[in-house]
């Protein structure tokens, strides 16, 4: 079981007692820098938390890294009795309460990883108001145990955290979410707080429907991750490409996501055998092996995880500085979700996904016998629209959610690789548009982009010979230029509305535009970024450097704060080992750069840094203090 320690209420002020919830008389400010150690809230956190603390339920989406844990767990400090925080996975658990652990905050999870008497033992606690916050499964919370377990005590508020699993158009949906509200009605005293990352207009719906949230307050946060550079890059050598990537960000931590379990499997052996330590994460991989690779991930023990989406979810570890996307994921959601686990410290952090047309294939061909294919196809949609876009990729993603991104105002704005390379040249393309028009006219307009691609190059598959297309004039014609290249060129006709192409099935046919320019043979220039061809100089990445320098880290020309830190790390990973917990439930990065820079020589000053509150300046202050002046 872990250690826990008790927080000090003592404090007392004049804030308001907004209902009969609320015992302990400390503000909201008060916890937030006693315990926690931040010395301000983030955007909406403190609107949240006043309403919570007002009795009204809420509906909060804000990004991975926004810190949504808090809007639960300052009221849960303040209020009288117990919070229930209903969490999809067991790892996020376990990963919350060693967390709150650190802060000196009671809490316990209720599921089946726990030995019976552990499980005991946490039920006592529940009962004997030790405990503040209760943190259950979906599944957990409708089981007549636990429900037993909450009408024996006071209940304050119910938070559903990843809220977006109650919508069926939702990412991650798990039908078990449909059976909160019914449970959550019989306390109608408590308040419920639902939390997500990732929520368009139809899921926001979805979610105050389906948890039947009564006068809620909807508050929704900006989107933007902008310490995230996002780029795309056409799959050409994908290990290649992964493996420069990694050559750059030697001694980070990352995670790379993979389609298919085969795939994690062999990337993890090609990344071992060239030099680079990974470990693979599937359902395919028995339970306790799952266990040890994600703790060797989350104690610093191995870099780089490669995975399917079944991993990460449970996942609060602050100083994952890239993710890289092996395959394109299956929606924007899905993919806000997954590059959200990076730079969740707030420092800067990388998103790389590797795109190819021939991945879109491999998502469709799981959905395509589907019930709800329909809905599936429009959600690949919105994933293909941002891998192929030419202009912001920040703004495109933004848009999506429904938030409008201002215009670039300098340098340090620049956090996707379409803004920092800026406008790729246009170039002659206008045989290249004939050859690939001709062929759609030529094949009657009946097919997508592949086979029209497949019929340019002289393919013999069994389709385009049983066609006859193989005897076309356009058969054959376009081994000028490589299959990628052919797709680039498609997409850009795409973009530039001369060719249309069906969401249901992706057929290709040309617009009035398209007929137009076909016809009239004009000169046609587009800015296309062929794979024989070098890039443009611009594509270096000077912006995000001097975005990176914005960052508060510390300063290299500070050589004292540069020892500083160097020695914090080696005597946090000690620490972290000798109490069994990942390095970053100790202290952050941020806080060790904040240590350094501030250089603590007395209690008073070390509770000033960001991250550290009562209880950790008591437990590790004569350490920090002592490194500091050594």
């Amino acid at each position: 079981m872990l250690t826990c320690y008790t927080v000090s209420m003592s404090i007392t002020d004049n804030t308001p007692q907004h209902n009969s919830r609320s015992c302990t008389g400390m503000s909201p400010e008060t916890v937030l820098k006693s315990v926690f150690g931040y010395s301000s809230f983030r955007p909406l956190q403190k609107e949240i938390i006043s309403n919570v603390l007002s009795g009204r339920d809420t509906l909060a989406v804000m990004p991975t890294g926004g810190g949504k844990s808090l809007t639960y767990q300052i009221p849960a400090l303040i209020f009288d009795g117990v919070s229930v925080v209903i969490s999809p996975l067991i790892a996020l658990m376990q990963d919350q309460v060693t967390s709150l652990a650190g802060y000196g905050i009671h809490a316990v999870f209720l599921n089946s990883s726990l030995e019976w008497s552990d499980y005991l033992g946490s039920v006592e606690s529940i009962r004997s108001g030790q405990t503040r916050i209760l943190y259950v499964s979906p599944e957990g919370l409708a089981t007549q145990r636990i429900r037993e377990i909450l009408h024996d005590v006071h209940v304050c508020c119910f938070t559903v955290d990843e809220a977006h699993c109650i919508s069926e158009w939702g990412h991650d949906f798990r039908p078990d979410y449909l059976g909160i509200a019914g449970i959550r009605e019989q306390f109608p005293g408590a308040v419920c707080l639902a939390l997500t990352a990732t929520a368009t207009k139809q899921v926001r719906s979805d979610i105050l429907k389906n948890l039947r949230l009564k006068n809620p307050a909807v508050l929704v946060a900006s989107f933007n991750r902008p310490n995230i550079y996002l780029e795309v890059q056409n799959k050409r050598d994908p290990f290649l490409q992964v493996s420069d990537f990694l050559g750059k960000h030697k001694d980070e931590s990352g995670i790379i996501y993979c389609f298919s379990r085969k795939q994690v499997d062999q990337l993890v052996l090609s990344l071992r055998n060239t030099g680079f330590p990974a470990l693979g994460y599937h359902a395919g991989l028995s339970p306790e092996e799952r266990t040890e690779h994600q703790d060797l991930f989350i104690h610093d023990k191995i870099q780089i995880m490669v995975a399917t989406v079944a991993f990460g979810m449970g996942i609060d570890k602050p100083n994952v500085r890239f993710v890289i996307h092996y395959d394109m994921p299956k929606s924007l959601e899905q993919y806000y979700q997954e590059i959200g686990r990076a730079g969740r410290d707030g420092l800067p952090a990388e998103a790389l996904l590797l795109y190819s047309p021939a991945d879109i294939h491999k998502i469709r061909y799981f959905f395509d016998s589907g019930s709800d294919s329909a809905k599936a196809e429009i959600l690949l949609q919105g994933m293909i629209k941002y891998a192929t876009c030419r202009s912001c990729r920040r703004r495109m993603l933004l848009a999506y959610f429904g938030e409008t991104f201002p215009e670039s105002t300098g340098p340090a704005e620049l956090c996707c690789d379409i803004c920092e390379c800026g406008p790729v040249p246009e170039k002659d393309v206008t045989i290249y548009v004939q050859k690939f028009m001709s062929c759609m006219l030529r094949t009657g307009q009946r097919f997508g982009m592949a086979y029209i691609i497949d019929v340019l190059l002289g393919s013999r598959q069994k389709r385009i010979v049983d066609n006859g297309h193989n005897k076309l004039s356009t058969w054959g014609i376009g081994t000028e230029l490589g299959r990628e290249d052919w797709f680039e060129l498609g997409n850009d006709l795409i973009e530039e509305e001369y060719i249309e192409k069906t969401e249901d099935y992706g057929v290709l046919s040309l617009t009035a535009s398209g007929r137009n320019l076909l016809a009239s043979r004009q000169t046609v220039l587009l800015p296309v970024l062929f794979s024989g061809n070098e890039k443009p100089l611009q594509l270096i990445k000077t912006g995000f450097r001097l975005h990176k320098k914005m960052q508060a880290v510390i300063d290299e020309n500070d050589r004292e704060a540069v020892r500083i830190a160097s020695e914090l790390r080696r005597w946090r990973q000690k620490q972290a080992e000798e109490e069994n917990v990942p390095p970053y439930v100790i202290f952050g990065d941020k806080t060790l750069a904040d240590i350094a820079c501030v250089k603590p020589d007395c209690r008073e000053t070390l509770l000033t840094v960001y991250g550290i509150g009562e209880v950790k300046a008591e437990k590790f202050g004569s350490a920090i203090i002592r490194i500091v002046k050594n």
